[in-house]
């Protein structure tokens, strides 16, 4: 058996005992749809979080299409987006009836440029494409753990009356100037798809805020809109509940979060350690930490390189390989290469190594070394 991209099985071997024990518990009450569990969990992720209301949904793509559908985002609205990022965070936009507007990125941290998000909303307010689209939003991306840089992309979202949604699929536990990521924006939405560093066997999602209103809207929401009980509906909603065996297994695996947060941060210094001379690899901002939901590196032999790793049975991965103002699902938005340089160029350099809390520094000095080689 190869080297794991993600190794999950030595993740299990920890926690199996007390998976087991919980699950159990499940299968003893059998209420599997917005069970105890679920509950707790929400209570739990808040508290973690440093936020009111944790809501529970079925995946982070929900956490983001239920936070558009509770603002009201619809036709005629623009959302700002980073164009270098999974296509799930433009996708809810458009799910909506809105339009993506794709910004470029920082090119250290690859999140989105609140130097190209201001000139896009004034773009756009002063109507210089003949667009009839009105700023409503925007949703920054916490891309590979690192959150974005939320104090100005907050203030200039307060400035032209926008409010910001936290993508923070692949950073849940990372800090940003002493507050939790999930906490960034006017409401944060997170993944617990099971590769991410909080992940559940299965789909599986959050979103947090402090704005009660808000809440109240969302737990409606994620059941078809329900109002005062299970036949009242006083909005348009979807089938976006959390599994209560989903918070069984992420109640399981918040108990050991931090010690693996750790972990990956030791495996990320051993890389960094070891690759700085031969590729270029990540730098987190000042006052940042990061979950490392990816360890991505950029070369400008990036084909000759994976060759090499494929040879010597390294997994890898790009994240990811065309912005989505390239891709063909927005072609009728009328985007151009060249149009978000920042995003294309980085798309054609960057690769991602294996990164779990249970990479061992043996098998680092082998990847380190074939990289070298």
């Amino acid at each position: 058996m190869g080297l794991p991209f993600i190794d999950l099985k030595a993740q299990q071997r920890v926690i199996y005992p007390r998976l087991m024990e919980r699950l159990q518990r499940v299968l003893d009450h059998g209420q599997y749809i917005l069970g105890p569990e679920v509950a707790e969990l929400e209570e739990k992720l808040a508290r973690y979080v440093g936020v009111k209301h944790a809501v529970s949904c079925a995946s982070g793509t929900d956490a983001l299409l239920m936070a558009l559908m509770a603002y009201g985002v619809g036709p005629g609205h623009a959302v700002f987006c980073p164009a270098f990022t999974f296509i799930a965070t433009a996708e809810v936009v458009q799910l909506v009836g809105a339009t993506p507007v794709f910004v470029d990125i920082d090119p250290v941290t690859y999140n989105m440029d609140p130097r190209g998000l201001e000139d896009n909303i004034l773009a756009l307010k002063e109507n210089k494409s003949g667009s009839k689209l009105t700023p409503r939003g925007v949703i920054p991306v916490d891309l590979f753990g690192q959150p974005a840089d939320y104090d100005p992309i907050c203030a200039l979202a307060r400035k032209h009356g926008l409010f910001v949604l936290e993508d923070a699929a692949q950073s849940f536990g990372a800090i940003y100037r002493g507050r939790r990521a999930g906490s960034l924006g006017d409401a944060g939405a997170t993944s617990f798809f099971p590769a991410k560093p909080l992940g559940g066997y299965g789909d599986g999602g959050a979103i947090f805020t402090d704005n009660d209103e808000l809440a109240d809207v969302l737990r409606s929401i994620r059941v078809h809109g329900q109002g005062s009980h299970r036949y009242d509906h006083v909005r348009l909603g979807i089938n976006g509940r959390l599994d209560t065996l989903q918070a069984a297994v992420l109640l399981t695996k918040l108990e050991i979060f931090d010690d693996e947060v750790a972990a990956r941060q030791a495996a990320a210094d051993r890389y960094i350690e070891a690759l700085r001379a031969h590729v270029e690899v990540p730098r987190l901002a000042p006052d940042c930490t990061s979950v490392w939901a990816q360890f991505s590196v950029q070369s400008e032999v990036r084909p000759q390189l994976l060759k090499k790793l494929q040879e010597a049975g390294i997994p890898t991965a790009i994240y990811y390989p065309k912005p989505l103002h390239l891709q063909e699902a927005y072609r009728g938005l009328g985007y151009r290469v060249g149009d978000l340089p920042v995003s294309e160029r980085i798309a054609d350099r960057i690769f991602s190594l294996p990164m779990h809390p249970y990479l061992s520094a043996a098998d680092q000095e082998m990847i380190a070394a074939a990289i070298i080689r």
